[in-house]
């Protein structure tokens, strides 16, 4: 980073950047394929972005985390609105997406398909 006067913009950038799974790091240590954030004309941080499957497993820890408990032990509603939530997000573009959030709510990927459905339906 680049001087003392970036932390109020490091602190404002790193709950979206934690919230993402992503990491930071000096713009200087940037690669190809991570962003630099500049503000008033100087790089000030970069940020590397986690691949798409750690994304997943990032936001259902902070499913859990907000819920207070394994998704597991959620009733079959709060399930189904995680599901609802995580189709929203994406989660089941990514390869393996229903078999890991199937996993995580410990029930079956015919039960994660059938939320989906009940959603289309509804």
């Amino acid at each position: 980073m680049t001087g003392t006067g970036d932390e109020p913009f490091i602190a404002a950038v790193k709950p979206l950047v934690d919230a993402m799974g992503g990491e930071i790091l000096p713009p200087d240590e940037a690669g190809p394929d991570d962003v630099v954030l500049s503000w008033e004309g100087a790089d000030v941080v970069a940020v590397r972005l986690p691949q798409l499957a750690d994304s997943l497993d990032h936001i259902l820890a902070a499913m859990e985390r907000k819920r207070g408990k394994p998704l597991a032990e959620l009733d079959r509603k709060s399930k189904q609105e995680v599901v609802r939530i995580l189709e929203a997000r994406g989660a089941f573009s990514v390869r393996h997406g229903v078999e890991t959030v199937a996993g995580a709510l410990g029930v079956s990927r015919f039960t994660v398909y059938n939320y989906l459905n009940r959603d289309k339906q509804a």
